[in-house]
C-alpha cells in the first residue's frame, strides 16, 4: 500500500467481542482473549503501513455498568499482558500512551499502565494509545477542570486553550475512525478530537479482524475528499 494521503491517526472502536463468544457458544470473556489478539495484529499491521498514531477504544467510562465479572477480566487482561508485551513493542519500536481518567482506575492498573508507558517512551515507531476508562465528555470535563484551576480567565479562553489541557495535546486528531461489528454511532469516542474524522463502519466482529481489514479501510480513506467545512476547486 502507497504510503501517499496515509492516515497519521486511526481510532478504533472494536466492537463486537461478546457477540463473537456468543455465535460459538463461548464465554464472553473468550472474546475479549480473540480481541486482544485482533489488536495485536492490527497493531502490527498499522506499524508497517507507516501509520503514526493508533487509539483503541479499550475501556469506556460507561463500561463499568458490565458485570463485575466481565470487568474484572478486561481489568486482569490489562494487567497480564500490557507489559508481558514488551518484547512485542521493542521490536516493532512501538509508543504505548495513555488516555483516560487513571485515578477512576484500580490502583496496580494505573500503575501498570504508567509503567509500560515510561518504558516505551523513548520508542519513535507507532504511537498506540490505549483509551481506558476514557470517555470524550469526560476529557472536555476534566480539561475545564485544568483550566478553571489555573486561574484562565474566561474570556482568555479558545479552541486552542482547551485542546491543550486534553489528554495528548500533541497527538493530531485521528483522520479515520473505525468501528466493527455493524454499529453506528461513536459511542462517546474522541468527541472533541473527532470533529473531522472520516468514519469507516464495518460489519465483521473485532475478533475476526486482520490486516486486509485495516487495509480496506484506509483504502475506503484515501477515496474520499477531505473539505474541513471548505470547498474544493
Amino acid at each position: 500500500m502507497t504510503t501517499s494521503n496515509m492516515p497519521a491517526h486511526v481510532g478504533i472502536i472494536m466492537d463486537g467481542n461478546g457477540r463473537w463468544a456468543q455465535h460459538r457458544n463461548m464465554a464472553r470473556t473468550q472474546g475479549h482473549i480473540e480481541g486482544l489478539k485482533a489488536a495485536k495484529r492490527i497493531v502490527k499491521a498499522a506499524s508497517d503501513m507507516g501509520i503514526s498514531y493508533l487509539t483503541f477504544y479499550t475501556f469506556s467510562t460507561e463500561n463499568w455498568k458490565r458485570t463485575k465479572e466481565e470487568v474484572g477480566f478486561i481489568m486482569g487482561l490489562v494487567k497480564k499482558y500490557l507489559m508481558a508485551e514488551f518484547d512485542f513493542y521493542n521490536e516493532n519500536k512501538i509508543r504505548i500512551r495513555f488516555t483516560g481518567n487513571l485515578e477512576g482506575l484500580p490502583p496496580d492498573i494505573a500503575q501498570e499502565v504508567m509503567q509500560v508507558c515510561d518504558k516505551t517512551a523513548c520508542f519513535t515507531g507507532l504511537s498506540v494509545i490505549l483509551a481506558l476508562n476514557y470517555g470524550g465528555r469526560d476529557e472536555i470535563v476534566r480539561a475545564v477542570r485544568k483550566i478553571t484551576q489555573k486561574g484562565i480567565a474566561l474570556s482568555e479562553i479558545t479552541e486552542d486553550t482547551l485542546r491543550q489541557h486534553l489528554d495528548n495535546p500533541d497527538v493530531p486528531d485521528p483522520d479515520l475512525i473505525i468501528r466493527t461489528a455493524s454499529e453506528l454511532r461513536s459511542s462517546n469516542f474522541l468527541l472533541w478530537e473527532s470533529a473531522y474524522s472520516e468514519f469507516y463502519f464495518s460489519d465483521k466482529l473485532w475478533p475476526d479482524w486482520d490486516e486486509e481489514d485495516l487495509k480496506n479501510a484506509i483504502i475506503s480513506y484515501k477515496n474520499r475528499k477531505r473539505r474541513f467545512g471548505g470547498i474544493t476547486a
